[in-house]
């Protein structure tokens, strides 16, 4: 298996990873064929996957683009995923060149592009550390370096949650990142669920299980257990909604059906 240049010593190319597999979905070139025999597997159960990170990533821009808009321009994306085109990074920048953000992943590969893509930048920095080990973040140089807790930041957890699994406390992990967090910041999520997505739930399992297989499970939960990810926070409206209907662009109804499955909304801290 021949090894990309880019690829951080160290790194087993062999093994898949989530983010790389998203990257192969939007017809990025930081994946490894183990990454793609994953993702085409997958695939092969849900072909519409690539049409859900797209909505995951729209509602993204929205969201992020309403916070700017709304007074926040500091930005903590954890499970940011390999850097693209139309990033919280890019996205917030345009709306406001001050922003200020910190992109968090657990995967090396992620954490290495991104911080070549910000060089230089003293305004954001990219940690390599776990959701699941929110001291890890919290505690990080980088995010004191960049990010004044003092005042509202955005949190963002889109498309991470569910791949997170309750043994782990993924409701404690995200309170206790957002404990510290000031008056007036934001939690952005997205979260997997098998409501929604337009084919039978045996099918979507199917390709849930690739991930179980592959040493990165999924959880999909109902939109209750999802709105508690938001306690502490008021929700904005219009709620917990499916991705397309959180304050389109143009009608939702004009959206392709898978991006309808599952959940999004954005809190706001009292």
């Amino acid at each position: 298996m021949e090894r990309p240049a880019w690829a951080p010593p160290g790194i087993d190319i062999s093994v898949p990873s989530v983010s790389r597999m998203n990257d192969f979905y939007l017809g990025g070139s930081h994946n490894f064929e183990a990454d793609r025999k994953a993702a085409r597997e997958v695939l092969r159960h849900l072909p519409g996957v690539p049409k859900v990170i797209q909505a995951n990533r729209a509602f993204m821009r929205r969201a992020v683009t309403w916070a700017v808009a709304s007074g926040v321009t500091q930005f903590l994306d954890v499970g940011c995923g390999m850097p693209a085109f139309g990033s919280v990074h890019e996205v917030a920048r345009t709306a406001d060149p001050g922003c200020r953000v910190v992109c968090v992943d657990h995967d090396p590969v992620v954490v290495a592009q991104a911080r070549t893509r910000l060089e230089g930048d003293p305004r954001a920095a990219a940690v390599l550390a776990d959701l699941r080990k929110p001291r890890q973040i919290l505690e990080s140089p980088e995010l004191a370096e960049v990010l004044d807790l003092a005042s509202p930041v955005a949190l963002v957890l889109v498309s991470v949650l569910h791949f997170v699994e309750d043994q782990d406390d993924p409701h404690g992990a995200v309170a206790e990142l957002t404990q510290g967090l000031a008056p007036g910041s934001l939690i952005v999520i997205t979260h997997a669920a098998y409501d929604g997505v337009p084919v039978p739930q045996e099918q979507t399992a199917r390709a849930v299980s690739v991930y179980r297989d592959i040493r990165n499970p999924m959880t999909m939960r109902s939109q209750e257990q999802i709105a508690r990810f938001f306690e502490g926070y008021e929700m904005v409206e219009p709620g917990l909604v499916s991705k397309p209907h959180w304050r389109p662009d143009a009608p939702a109804e004009q959206e392709d059906p898978y991006a309808y499955s599952g959940f999004a909304g954005v809190g706001r801290k009292a």
